[in-house]
């Protein structure tokens, strides 16, 4: 079929989890996703922020079904409870690991489960969340992993995933977006071999910014002055409601298969479509060992079998 980011294909009667749907791309997914009569779960750290999230989605889609799950991915504990709520919502049909942090302290440091930050908030837990929820999947469900562009500036160290040695914010930021590409298309293959009838896929939002994007009063306030230097740079910037483009076709298009990735057309902008994440990504040696060190690190058995 045709796909049109504007006019989404009905849901009515399924259940997506969206983790960081508070703010920034996650927002623009959530709102998408509950246009389409779906039922949306957001799974964020601030109840605050997030009751103002579902009151905007609510707002912009009269009669949205919008909810709140607490989870904290800097915390192996939250995670966990919060993959028990999830438990509990009666079957998911999707799961969308977009929540991270895209920036932090120039220095090292770690989650209170001793994990170097970006890469235990931005991947490790979603890896744990998605095992300890995987039960909770529907049959024909979907897992989307956020990757981003900054894989393509920076390789990762497969022995140094942790910064250990070597660490700069930009480097922990990309090799957490590794993580995020590498598992999605790891847990595919995983999910084909095993002949369930669950689908992984990876997305990226390209250049998205606040500024160009579709007003939200108390989701993305911006200065006057903020709003017209992005919308200035629109050639090579989308706005957020854009970026959450490829995310949800990746999620709800009947056509998307799984192991796909989706982003802009134009790398940084442009409508979604299916292209090629970086070779590192696919790399099936990398994928296997990130997997056995993954469950290590978090102590959490993912056996999709």
């Amino acid at each position: 079929m045709t796909w049109n980011p504007l006019e989404l294909p009905r849901q009515d009667g399924r259940t997506f989890v969206v983790t960081g749907g508070a703010r920034g791309i996650g927002y623009f997914v959530a709102e998408q996703l509950a246009s389409t009569g779906a039922r949306v779960v957001i799974a964020a750290r601030s109840r605050e922020r997030t009751d103002a999230a579902i009151a905007s989605v609510q707002r912009f889609v009269p009669g949205a079904r919008v909810e709140f799950l607490q989870l904290d991915l800097a915390s192996l504990a939250s995670v966990k409870k919060a993959a028990e709520t999830i438990h509990t919502l009666g079957g998911i049909d999707g799961l969308v690991l977009n929540a991270g942090l895209t920036s932090g302290s120039r220095t090292r440091t770690e989650t209170e489960d001793g994990l170097e930050l970006l890469f235990g908030t931005n991947y490790l837990g979603h890896f744990a969340l998605t095992a300890q929820s995987f039960d909770a999947l529907q049959p024909r469900s979907r897992v989307v992993s956020l990757g981003s562009m900054s894989t393509r500036l920076a390789k990762a160290r497969p022995d140094d995933l942790m910064g250990e040695e070597k660490y700069s914010l930009s480097l922990a930021y990309a090799t957490s977006k590794h993580g995020m590409q590498t598992f999605g298309f790891e847990l595919d293959r995983r999910l084909r071999g095993a002949g369930l009838p669950v689908a992984s896929l990876v997305a990226h939002p390209g250049f998205a910014l606040d500024g160009p994007a579709a007003r939200r009063p108390g989701i993305n306030d911006v200065s006057r002055a903020a709003r017209f230097g992005q919308t200035l740079s629109r050639f090579m910037t989308q706005g957020k409601d854009r970026g959450a483009w490829p995310v949800v076709r990746a999620l709800i298009d009947p056509d998307a298969r799984g192991g796909e990735f989706y982003g802009p057309s134009r790398s940084v902008t442009g409508p979604p479509v299916a292209i090629q994440a970086v070779a590192q990504d696919y790399d099936l040696a990398f994928g296997r060992d990130l997997w056995a060190r993954s469950e290590a690190w978090t102590g959490v058995t993912f056996d999709v079998s």
